[in-house]
C-alpha cells in the first residue's frame, strides 16, 4: 500500500470522527459514547500519519 494511499485512509478516519462528533451534538441521549468513539477514531488517524512520517517515509528516502 502507499504512503498516499494510508494518508487517505488517515484523512477519511479523521472525516468519520468529525462526523460523529457533529452527531454528538444532536442527540445528547447518546453523546458521550459518541463522543468517545469519535476521539478512538481520531486517535487511530494519527496513528496512521505517525507510522508513516516514522517508519515508512524514512525507509524510502533510503532508497
Amino acid at each position: 500500500m502507499s504512503v498516499t494511499k494510508i494518508l487517505n485512509e488517515a484523512q477519511h478516519l479523521s472525516s468519520v470522527s468529525d462526523r460523529l462528533g457533529s452527531l454528538a451534538d444532536q442527540n445528547p441521549v447518546v453523546s458521550e459514547a459518541l463522543l468517545a468513539i469519535a476521539g478512538n477514531i481520531r486517535e487511530s488517524a494519527v496513528l496512521l500519519e505517525v507510522l508513516v512520517a516514522t517508519r515508512i517515509e524514512p525507509a524510502s528516502e533510503l532508497q
